[in-house]
């Protein structure tokens, strides 16, 4: 069977860097970022999340990949690897995105979009783990997070649908989305190659009466083993 991603080039970096290295990897890496659309029809889209076992000593990825617009599940695979990096505020890419590769590699097709349970932009360099996988595979990536890394927002309205910016800096690097009604919302991100507005459309396309969008819905359960 053909792996989706196994014929990336030559890789950006390496993964065992110390933090120093990794801060100044993510600055660089954030100026390869897009943030406009670069994609066409989507027909399939994975999400992707990690997990921990062995008191962290082992990271646990789970990748499902779905048919839109139906969000049947194609397939779904979970790898386990040994962590690399110990937890760095800030640093969460490199400490996941090993696992995170590996069980991309096992999907039989690239999917059209990625979403992940993470930050897209919305981190203190730009570079939060959407992003960097994004730009790891230059692929369509989409961060969502459930909490909040850096930024300010305005009080967000209660309706399902409804968002406010999130800013940083002066900058917006995401939105506060309400994906249900009076429920805690999530923080969406653009990743790579896909604009804000698109991200948070596409998070609203996946949602059915769960809080999260099903890709990294179903992702997270594999990942933390519900």
């Amino acid at each position: 069977m053909p792996h989706a991603f196994a014929t990336r080039d030559q890789p950006l970096h390496g993964w065992d860097l110390a933090p120093s290295e990794a801060v100044a990897c993510q600055r660089r890496l954030a100026d390869s970022v897009c943030l406009k659309d670069e994609f066409t029809s989507i027909q399939t889209i994975a999400g992707i999340d990690a997990g921990f076992e062995q008191q962290g000593e082992i990271t646990r990825a789970a990748v499902v990949l779905m048919e839109y617009p139906s969000l049947r599940i194609l397939e779904h695979h979970v790898v386990r690897c040994p962590t690399r990096m110990p937890y760095i505020p800030g640093l969460l890419s490199f400490r996941e995105l090993p696992a995170m590769l590996e069980a991309l590699d096992c999907l039989s097709g690239r999917p059209d979009l990625i979403m992940v349970d993470g930050m897209g932009i919305a981190h203190p360099r730009r570079l939060g783990i959407a992003t960097h996988l994004g730009v790891w595979l230059d692929w369509p990536t989409i961060g969502v997070g459930k909490s909040r890394l850096c930024g300010v927002h305005d009080e967000v309205p209660s309706a399902r649908g409804e968002w406010v910016p999130l800013t940083h800096h002066q900058e917006t690097i995401g939105a506060v989305l309400r994906t249900r009604e009076n429920v805690k919302p999530l923080y969406i991100s653009p990743g790579h190659r896909i604009c804000l507005e698109s991200a948070v459309e596409w998070v609203m396309k996946c949602l059915t009466r769960y809080k999260l969008p099903e890709p990294t819905r179903q992702a997270d359960k594999l990942a933390s083993r519900r």
